[in-house]
């Protein structure tokens, strides 16, 4: 599996790379996934839906599935936020990954 990071300013066209990168190599036949570090608190879930009311309650992963896609999401709680290298180990063999923001 091979990785490729693209750093740069806020505003630098980063995400615009990523996303042509991404059009371009899948388009080639190539598997690709992405890593994207967010410097600010973000959050994918949404108030009031069943799987927020699950974290707010104080589970320590909540997993979300559907017939199209899933997303597992991890409290740190007060653990230090884990390193590029720990992120990876969870993702799923590809051709490339593609990081950008570390």
């Amino acid at each position: 599996m091979r990785i490729i990071g693209l750093a740069g300013w806020s505003g630098s066209g980063k995400t615009t790379l990523l996303v042509e990168l991404v059009t371009l190599i899948t388009g080639m036949g190539f598997t690709v996934s992405t890593v994207k570090h967010a410097h600010h608190a973000f959050d994918v879930d949404q108030p009031g839906k069943d799987s927020h009311r699950h974290r707010t309650a104080g589970a320590n992963e909540v997993l979300v599935a559907s017939a199209n896609r899933w997303a597992l999401m991890h409290e740190l709680a007060d653990a230090p936020e884990p390193d590029l290298n720990q992120l990876l180990e969870h993702m799923s063999p590809v051709d490339l990954i593609l990081v950008e923001g570390y």
